[in-house]
Formats: structure tokens, C-alpha cells, sequence
């Protein structure tokens, strides 16, 4: 009863305007938690979705879109009253998502073999294709130019690239382990210039060039000094999250090994700093404003906020059961 009535309370604090919002999903629970960054406080509860795997905001902030392991189906959540308001039926069980740039398409990856990427059209609410890739698909991404879906299979060590423009698939390319967390950097026009990817039992990140189709360096994490690795608990991916400032000068990663963030430089990958946040770091958030990183950090409950000008962590804000994906950005309540 304590718990509801703190919900309501807490979702009503949501409503009161339009605002940017950190979203943590929690990986052991059945909520997510809204975190207002101005105050770095939890400002809301989206409760009634048991194993949230991946969320994002719709482009108008009117939708939050979270893909539900449980019941495998995409849960759509109002942004003003924080409640499910329908459930998606999918090809099979979900885990990451994405929207494209114009809001029409949710793009799920499925990670139910044979693997596909659902496509939801948000007009309608309904799933009008399921594209077949090659594995069951982790995490899928549309580019910043909108232009493409970028889904990643850790079974098959793939990468399909999805058309936007038509939905089908344009091209594949494989590396030598499983795709986890990817991220985008940009040409002067805009387009993708390298898709960043952290890869299975690999403490670091690839660098694939997007229109070679190649992978073109690989940078491995630093081992600090008289620190003891942590290897529990890993599930084959010592190195879980990526995110780049709104400037795209820099890159944060986690180390589950060494339970720190590590900043490097942008476009030239030189490591800048390393910062302890608790263990098992996993995915990162920074919002439009770009002062501050939000590090889902599934150890300790919490999510932990950096500063991205000081490289210091200046909160940790305790939210659900093994925090892991998060996204920010705009919600509309009006």
C-alpha cells in the first residue's frame, strides 16, 4: 500500500509540465522509474510492465515506447498520465527499441529465434511487418540521420542495416563475436560516419566505418592498477553501454571488469578519463543539454549522474531492481 500510494504521488509530480526526462528502466521489477534532471529526483513511476527490456520517447514526447519481455509486446505508455494504455502483440520475445526520426515507426529487435526486427506504425498502433534478419536481434538502432535501423545479433555476430525508407534490409556485415551496445557518429552532413559497437567477452569497443562496411579499429578499455577484476555476473559482456555528447566530441563506455565509465575523445578515440561508479555499470543516458551522463548502475540499484564537464559523479539517485536501459528526452503533458 506504501508503495502504490508513493507511485501516485510520485506520477502526479510528473504531470505538472512539459519537461526533459531521464527514463530508467529496471531489469528484476515491473516499473520504471522518471527522473527529472534539473533536480536529479524521481519525479515518477511507470509501474505494470514486468522485465522492461528497452524504452524510448516518441519524437512529440506524447508516447514512451517499452518493449515487455514478459508478456512480449510493445507496451505504449502516455507521457502524461505514466500508464500503459495498450500492449502491442510481437513476432516473439523483445528487447531493445527504437523510433524513427518522424515518429512513424517503432522498430523492435527480436531475440526469439530465428530473430527479425517487428515494425510498429504508431498511426495505427498495430505491427505491419516483421523484417527476418540474420539471429536474434539485441539492440536496434535508427541512425541520426533516420536514414537506417541498425540491429545487432549476439548469436550470429551480425549487424543488419534496415532501410528506413522502404523496411527491408540493405546490408549485413559480421564480426568475429557478438553485437552488444552500439552507438553513431556523424559526417559534416549529417549521415553515419562509424558505428561504434561493444562486442561479447571484449573489455572495449570496435569502430566499423558505415560506408566501407568494414571494421576499422578496436580500442581495448584500461586495466587500472591494483584494482581486482569483476568477472560474476558479466553475462558475456564485460563492456554494456555507450552513449556521445549532443557535440559528438565525446564518447563514454562502461567497464563491468572494473566498475567505471572511461570519456575519449571524439573523432580521434584518445582515452580522456576514468570514473568509478559502482559495479556493474550498464547502459548510459545524456540528455539533449549535454551537461550530464546518467549511468544505469545495476549493482547498486541506482542510477548514478556525471557531470560531463568535470568528469566527476555528482548523484546517485536510487531507483528499482538491477537497473540496466535508460534513454532521455523531451515529455509532453499537455
Amino acid at each position: 500500500m506504501i508503495r502504490y500510494t508513493l507511485g501516485i504521488i510520485l506520477a502526479a509530480t510528473a504531470l505538472t509540465a512539459d519537461g526533459v526526462r531521464v527514463l530508467q528502466s529496471n531489469a528484476a521489477g515491473d516499473n520504471i522509474h522518471v527522473i527529472d534532471p534539473a533536480t536529479n529526483k524521481v519525479v515518477g513511476i511507470i509501474d505494470d510492465i514486468e522485465v522492461p527490456h528497452g524504452l524510448v520517447i516518441a519524437p512529440d514526447g506524447r508516447r514512451i515506447y517499452v518493449a515487455d519481455e514478459a508478456l512480449r509486446t510493445l507496451d505504449i505508455v502516455d507521457a502524461k498520465t505514466l500508464k500503459v494504455t495498450k500492449r502491442i502483440p510481437l513476432s516473439g520475445r523483445p528487447n531493445n527499441v527504437d523510433v524513427s526520426r518522424d515518429g512513424a515507426y517503432v522498430y523492435v529487435g527480436i531475440r526469439q529465434a530465428p530473430g527479425a526486427v517487428d515494425v510498429i506504425e504508431t498511426a495505427s498502433l498495430t505491427n505491419v511487418k516483421s523484417i527476418p534478419v540474420k539471429g536474434e536481434i539485441h539492440n536496434v538502432y535508427v541512425t541520426p540521420d533516420g536514414k537506417f535501423a541498425v540491429a545487432g545479433s549476439i548469436a550470429a555476430s551480425t549487424i543488419s542495416v534496415i532501410d528506413t525508407s522502404t523496411n527491408t534490409l540493405a546490408w549485413t556485415l559480421t564480426l568475429s563475436a557478438g553485437i552488444r551496445p552500439m552507438a553513431f557518429t556523424r559526417n559534416g552532413d549529417g549521415s553515419t560516419k562509424d558505428i561504434i559497437v561493444q562486442l561479447s567477452n571484449f573489455h572495449g569497443f570496435a569502430v566499423v566505418d558505415f560506408a566501407a562496411r568494414k571494421e576499422i579499429q578496436r580500442i581495448t578499455l584500461p586495466d587500472p592498477p591494483g584494482h581486482e577484476k569483476e568477472t560474476q555476473g558479466l553475462q558475456g559482456s564485460p563492456s554494456h553501454g555507450l552513449a556521445i555528447t549532443p557535440d559528438g566530441k565525446m564518447l563514454w563506455v562502461t567497464s563491468k571488469y572494473y566498475d567505471y565509465v572511461a570519456a575519449y575523445s571524439l573523432p580521434d578515440y584518445k582515452l580522456l578519463k576514468v570514473v568509478p561508479v559502482g559495479l556493474h555499470p550498464e547502459w548510459l543516458t545524456i540528455p539533449p543539454d549535454g551537461k550530464s551522463l546518467y549511468v544505469a548502475v545495476a549493482g547498486k540499484d541506482a542510477t548514478v549522474v556525471v557531470d560531463n564537464k568535470t568528469m566527476k559523479v555528482v548523484k546517485t539517485i536510487p531507483v528499482g531492481s538491477v537497473p540496466k536501459r535508460n534513454v532521455s528526452g523531451m515529455l509532453r503533458t499537455n
